[in-house]
């Protein structure tokens, strides 16, 4: 995986390539998914939800160029397996997932695997954020807006990164979002097909 899908795809972050080479991903899906855990497709785990396929947890990890002092929002926890990898990569995350099955898989997973000590999950509508810990150096989302949520802007420090797929339902941009002197810019890193991002800022 991290040979063929995220090295040869341009990903060239060394702590995001030893966090996704060390962490099992098939601890993270369904049982019987598990012989799909590896391979470079989305695959659901439930709730109608799904694990993004591993280049792109890598390209959104890597999108946010953490040095690991860092406090991180994750938007979407789903199974625990991006909370895992930024968990590697930051001081501190913060994962909200709105579906109460979802948190308490991803809760389960990161214990199980050892990967939760400085992960918290929270059960909450996370296009709202979370106001408790902000501002957030790093705010990662793994569910796709109509817009760049106006109160995740608002919880993202200054100078500070964000990482979000932002269009329609069935076809987004994923857009890497800088905040710096009071200044919001973007740039699309590539373009992309995430689950919708549901609650008070995003789709109903």
């Amino acid at each position: 995986m991290v040979e063929k899908q995220l090295k040869r795809r341009g990903i060239h972050d060394p702590r995001v390539l030893e966090a996704m080479g060390q962490i099992p991903r098939e601890e993270f899906v369904p049982t019987d998914s598990r012989l799909l855990a590896y391979t470079d497709e989305p695959v659901p785990i439930g709730s109608g939800q799904t694990i993004s396929q591993p280049y792109m947890t890598a390209l959104m990890a890597e999108a946010l160029e953490l040095s690991g002092t860092e406090t991180v929002l994750e938007v979407g926890a789903g199974c625990g397996y991006a909370a895992a990898v930024l968990g590697r990569l930051a001081a501190r995350v913060m994962a909200v997932e709105i579906v109460a099955a979802l948190a308490r898989t991803a809760e389960a997973n990161l214990k199980r695997t050892g990967n939760g000590a400085n992960v918290e999950v929270r059960l909450a509508d996370g296009s709202m954020g979370l106001g408790e810990w902000a501002p957030y150096e790093a705010i990662s989302v793994a569910a796709a807006a109509p817009e760049i949520p106006v109160s995740l802007l608002g919880q993202l420090r200054d100078p500070g990164r964000l990482v979000i797929p932002v269009g329609p339902r069935w076809d987004q941009e994923l857009r890497v979002v800088t905040k710096r002197d009071g200044r919001i810019d973007y740039r699309v890193a590539t373009y992309c097909r995430f689950v919708p991002l549901v609650g008070g800022e995003g789709w109903s």
